[in-house]
């Protein structure tokens, strides 16, 4: 089982609680990008990015001075997210932790496919940017099938606890003999399930968190997930498919 997860925008640097293991699988594919976006203006940058002056200015600068091979994070606590937050990585035991190095992958529209301790550098780069490169109109069409393909050789089971923007980038590749399983977090409202922003990131990291103390290896076990007042709905959820309704009981 691998489990694949969203990346956060907001990114920090940490090199002191716990080292690099590796360099990225898809460095020469990075560097392609890191150039792409060094031959933007600052105006086109700040369109592409979609974000105030002020973030602006941090990542011109961090793009200016990017280095891919030294002074980097490992991936895991690099970003800073919601999500992040409540998987708290930074806390955790050394099994949870090793847990993590096996079964977690971070998608990425700058990096692709990051593993855990995959060194990594702050940047700006949504999945569903504009961004043009090599021909390719986009960063789905730049990464193509090679996500997919590095998940393949790993697993025929991938949990998906990723948003829909990245989700794009693995699914439309998989072959139907693999297994794609999406965890929803939803409230019932009105006789629908809403899922709202927020509580989804919360309970994404929270579950990881969960599967990490409890070694979850098989998807009949992920149906036991009850933090955060979330339970797991039968009624509503299918083989691929599991619903977690918080309040649910």
């Amino acid at each position: 089982m691998r489990i694949i997860i969203s990346p956060a925008k907001k990114m920090r640097v940490d090199r002191d609680n716990s080292p690099v293991e590796a360099l990225p699988l898809f460095l020469e594919e990075t560097g392609k990008l890191m150039t792409a976006l060094r031959s933007l203006s600052d105006e086109e940058l700040q369109k592409l990015w979609k974000c105030n002056d002020g973030i602006a200015r941090q990542n011109l600068e961090r793009l200016r001075t990017m280095d891919l091979r030294q002074n980097l994070t490992p991936a895991i606590l690099a970003y800073e997210g919601i999500q992040y937050r409540y998987m708290a990585p930074g806390v955790m035991e050394r099994g949870q932790l090793e847990y993590l190095r096996e079964h977690l992958r971070i998608l990425s529209g700058f990096y692709g496919l990051l593993r855990p301790f995959d060194g990594v550098t702050p940047y700006r780069l949504e999945m569903q940017a504009r961004l043009s490169v090599g021909g390719c109109q986009d960063l789905y069409a730049f990464w193509d099938s090679r996500l997919a393909r590095c998940l393949l050789e790993e697993t025929d089971l991938v949990l998906n606890l990723a948003s829909q923007e990245y989700s794009r980038a693995v699914e439309p590749w998989l072959p139907p003999e693999t297994r794609f399983l999406t965890c929803i977090f939803g409230e019932r409202r009105d006789g629908r399930i809403v899922e709202k922003g927020t509580l989804c990131k919360m309970a994404r990291g929270q579950m990881v968190r969960w599967l990490a103390e409890n070694r979850v290896e098989e998807p009949r076990e992920i149906k036991n997930f009850s933090d955060l007042d979330y339970c797991f709905s039968p009624g509503d959820s299918t083989d691929n498919t599991y619903i977690f309704i918080k309040g649910g009981r």
